[in-house]
């Protein structure tokens, strides 16, 4: 199918558009979770060249992204094909020794090479990375009834630092480790809030298939364009929001609240929607103030 031609008078406007947040930013740090719901749900060759063109463009303008990517998703299908049933509380995946070894096959083993070889298609900057690296991400027991799903119980980022000090960028799966070496699966979000507020960021985003929050969890209408960590709160603790965006949301509270000056959550299955929510005036999903 032939794309639509546009004319150069709307390429300059988008441009103009686009220049003073360029201005804005250059230089800051931003996390980037890509979520694997973003990933799942549109063509992943077609999703997955859209992120990297958007992040190369990014750090060709003076922005240092740092990547943190989920894999749900994959993680699922893998665990359907062997026959191993998954379970969640609260938005969280129960993972007993089994289910550990699968997820750190297709974080580390797969979704990460993918992502940093989609990168790095336009240029040699992407270096992939798990919390085992540099002691990156260090995890304790979430509770017994999750097995080894993990809190983050700190995070060194000396070698995330460093990587983008070097015009570098990280691409991290967030499988981390305890003092014993023993690994844990560790929730995306949760990871990349606690990255964002380690490495003093200026942004931490979420790229997942849901257009923002809601503040009627049944009714698209009631996307928020901007709300406060405060009105978070209020959201989880009535139930309005649930599932998966409860980590998601907990995330962006503490983020925002350890210093990241904001925090967006958008859908990560548009094309070029990271682009769209940084430097338009109308972005697409929500933002998260202090």
């Amino acid at each position: 199918m032939t794309q639509a031609r546009r004319e150069p008078k709307q390429t300059a406007e988008l441009l103009i558009e686009a220049l003073p947040y360029i201005r804005r930013f250059a230089g800051s740090i931003m996390v980037i979770k890509y979520g694997g719901n973003a990933l799942a749900g549109a063509s992943e060759s077609d999703a997955l060249a859209s992120f990297a063109e958007d992040v190369v463009l990014l750090q060709a303008v003076g922005i240092r992204p740092v990547v943190v990517h989920g894999g749900g998703p994959q993680i699922a299908t893998l665990l359907k094909k062997m026959g191993i049933e998954s379970t969640f509380i609260d938005g969280l995946r129960v993972t007993d020794a089994e289910t550990l070894d699968v997820a750190r096959m297709v974080l580390v083993g797969k979704v990460n090479a993918d992502i940093v070889s989609a990168i790095n298609v336009h240029g040699s900057i992407a270096v992939g990375l798990s919390g085992s690296d540099a002691n990156l991400i260090r995890a304790d027991l979430h509770s017994e009834a999750m097995g080894f799903a993990g809190n983050v119980a700190g995070v060194d980022p000396t070698i995330v630092n460093g990587l983008v000090a070097q015009g570098l960028v990280p691409v991290i799966a967030t499988i981390g480790f305890d003092a014993a070496g023993q690994a844990y699966n560790i929730n995306a979000d949760t990871v990349a809030g606690a990255i964002a507020a380690a490495i003093d960021a200026e942004k931490l985003v979420f790229l997942t298939d849901v257009v923002g929050i809601r503040a009627n969890a049944e009714d698209p209408a009631s996307t928020l364009a901007q709300v406060t960590t405060d009105e978070l709160e209020a959201l989880v603790s009535t139930g309005a929001a649930s599932g998966g965006m409860v980590p998601k949301i907990e995330a962006c509270i503490g983020a925002v609240r350890a210093g990241v000056n904001r925090a967006h959550i958008l859908d990560g299955t548009e094309p070029h929607a990271l682009l769209v929510e940084l430097f338009t005036d109308g972005g697409l999903g929500t933002m998260v103030l202090p």
